[in-house]
């Protein structure tokens, strides 16, 4: 069976987006693996930081059961500077060796500029004009990010497919707790109160505990 493959931007975003689905995954014997397409360099990002924060990332990949981390090593937040080109050939390269047949991508729409451009990259390495194209394409929010997007300016994330994580919330939650750079107290979005909340809030809109929402980008029935 072929792997499924998680687009992330930085670290965390596929646990803060995927995280609970990624877990799900890996205990119906799916193999996923992880790409960070970003890592901080100096002097944007001290570099013992940065390596703490792969540890983390590593450790919640642990945590999740993914198979496999990827690390492409792009600039974090100055993905702009890097050549678009040079970005759709690393993705495209990872599409063509790994044939994943279901992938995560970040949205499109959400703030961060790292975000919309590997959103954008990724669209153009699952393109459907060739053998290794996935035939499930799904888009995650990232708190923090998808909603403080500008109403009526940039794209709404409007989802549509609800996964049941409810026997996963937690193994999401342990994950999370992994990026102890990155978790906030409450009421922050990037705390694990409001991680959990909108774990709550996704699955009540469709009658579930706990759900993890996507918009569906392309399905491909054969």
């Amino acid at each position: 069976m072929s792997p499924v493959l998680v687009l992330a931007p930085h670290p965390d975003d596929e646990v803060l987006g995927v995280g609970g689905t990624i877990a799900r995954l890996a205990r119906e014997g799916r193999s996923v693996i992880v790409a960070v397409l970003t890592r901080g360099y100096p002097p944007d990002f001290a570099e013992e930081g940065t390596l703490r924060n792969r540890d983390h990332n590593l450790r919640a990949h642990q945590i999740l059961g993914v198979s496999e981390t990827r690390f492409l090593d792009f600039p974090a937040a100055r993905l702009d500077t890097v050549a678009h080109a040079e970005v759709n050939s690393a993705l495209g390269a990872l599409m063509l060796e790994l044939r994943p047949q279901q992938v995560y991508l970040p949205f499109a729409g959400d703030i961060h500029l790292d975000h919309q451009l590997a959103a954008l990259s990724a669209m153009v390495a699952v393109r459907p004009c060739r053998a290794s194209t996935p035939s499930v394409v799904y888009a995650y929010e990232t708190l923090s990010e998808t909603n403080w997007n500008a109403p009526g300016i940039t794209p709404a994330f409007q989802p549509n497919v609800f996964v049941d994580i409810t026997d996963h919330l937690s193994t999401k939650l342990e994950a999370f707790r992994a990026f102890e750079m990155q978790v906030q107290p409450f009421p922050h979005e990037r705390s694990v109160e409001a991680l959990e909340a909108l774990a709550r809030l996704r699955g009540a809109t469709v009658g579930l505990r706990a759900a993890e929402a996507f918009m569906l980008l392309r399905q491909v029935v054969a």
